[in-house]
């Protein structure tokens, strides 16, 4: 099995973490967007190969991921909803990321990037409203968020200065072992 992603995503982080969480054998392959978009037909990751079998959304490789080792994935409704409210912000905010990034698009060029700001600002104080139990092990609801927000302030992109709930959130998932060894780099 290999899984293709790169070490600064939060999408990638939280199927390395299910990996380690789960000791399923797997060679990672570091990729970056150029190559992504050679070898992955929605031309992102991750990507997760185990023989005929190409996955190409982190959300289908960590149902697969934990079906594999034995494991519930997402049998909670308000887990998923959680889960599934993360990905909302966070595909926002990795959108603004490669905007101005790549593109040196900024919002006052872009009515689309000021709607994407405010769904990122709506989300994070929704998201600080919910009832969040911090505590270890993180179920993947938990984990999906806790990435984004590391992400999200390793990039710069969020500020968790009023945001209590989701800063006590990053500071427990910040003791976890497995979210520790998945940090992104310094240097990244």
């Amino acid at each position: 099995m290999k899984i293709y992603g790169s070490y600064t995503s939060p999408f990638v982080r939280h199927c390395r973490i299910a990996l380690l969480e789960t000791d399923i054998p797997c060679e990672f392959i570091e990729t970056d967007a150029v190559q992504s978009a050679q070898i992955c037909p929605t031309k992102k990751v991750p990507m997760l190969i185990d023989g005929d079998l190409t996955l190409t959304d982190s959300s289908s490789i960590l149902r697969y991921l934990r079906q594999k080792a034995g494991t519930p994935f997402m049998d909670d409704i308000q887990d998923f909803e959680l889960f599934n409210m993360t990905n909302t912000v966070m595909d926002a905010c990795v959108n603004i990321f490669f905007l101005e990034k790549l593109d040196q698009i900024t919002e006052e060029k872009s009515s689309y990037i000021s709607r994407q700001k405010a769904r990122v600002l709506s989300g994070l104080e929704a998201l600080n409203q919910t009832e969040l139990n911090a505590q270890l092990p993180l179920s993947d609801g938990l984990m999906r968020l806790a990435c984004f927000l590391d992400w999200g302030i390793y990039r710069d992109r969020i500020d968790l200065k009023k945001l209590t709930n989701l800063t006590r959130l990053l500071d427990v998932a910040r003791t976890d072992k497995h979210f520790i060894k998945t940090a992104p780099p310094i240097d990244g």
